[in-house]
């Protein structure tokens, strides 16, 4: 198996995470580093994908009350429309070459959703797919989003997924878009996991999934915003 680079970063201020993905990205292409995952939490931030349009126009707060939160808005060039991210979440954020047997993007989103779907029923809740919409749903709600970039075949972005994440803080939004289902946690489905065990399952499933051996960097634990 390919070896997989896990980097667990404790807290890290959304624009830190983006400028670390970009040069990650660089760095993969130019072979200065293998196949990597980033396991992040970010302080409360909303991001929206590539229609950066469509996405604000599902931002439900005004501008005003959104900078009284602290609370700022990125554009970040991954597909998918609008989401939430803060505390209680899990953000992974694979940076792999997809090269030479895996260049299919259907197959890399599936792919995503498996992972989390297997770590969803490690904890005991029975996940679902959604034809026609990305993403791990238990039943009319979201449990883990995806939102996806591939450049050359090395992928940025990935998915997010919410343990003990402040649920009310996505009506800030409609999230991804879908104005008709609703966002879970496997707090709210009544699961005592903490973002650690999580991490933990997400690393071991990702291997599994990606057919990658995982490696633990050094611990440095990261901190902003």
């Amino acid at each position: 198996m390919k070896p997989l680079e896990i980097r667990r970063l404790g807290r890290v201020a959304y624009a830190d995470a983006l400028a670390l993905q970009r040069a990650l990205v660089e760095d993969r292409r130019a072979g200065r580093v293998g196949d990597l995952l980033l396991l992040v939490e970010h302080p409360p931030v909303l991001t929206v994908g590539a229609r950066a349009d469509a996405g604000r126009s599902h931002i439900l707060s005004t501008p005003e009350a959104l900078a009284a939160r602290g609370i700022d808005v990125y554009e970040t060039g991954r597909g998918g429309d609008i989401t939430y991210h803060g505390p209680g979440q899990i953000v992974g954020y694979p940076i792999i070459d997809l090269r030479p047997d895996r260049c299919d993007v259907h197959r890399y989103v599936r792919d995503l959703e498996e992972v989390l779907m297997r770590v969803a029923e490690d904890f005991g809740v029975e996940p679902s797919r959604v034809r026609g919409l990305t993403g791990v749903w238990v039943g009319n709600d979201k449990l883990a989003a995806i939102g996806v970039r591939i450049a050359r075949w090395i992928t940025s972005h990935g998915f997010a997924f919410n343990v003990t994440t402040d649920l009310a803080s996505f009506d800030l939004i409609v999230p991804c878009g879908i104005a008709d289902r609703g966002v879970t946690s496997l707090a709210r489905l009544g699961c005592a996991a903490t973002c650690a065990d999580v991490e933990g399952r997400l690393v071991a499933r990702f291997g599994e999934v990606f057919e990658r051996q995982p490696t633990e960097a050094m611990p440095i634990r990261a901190t902003g915003g």
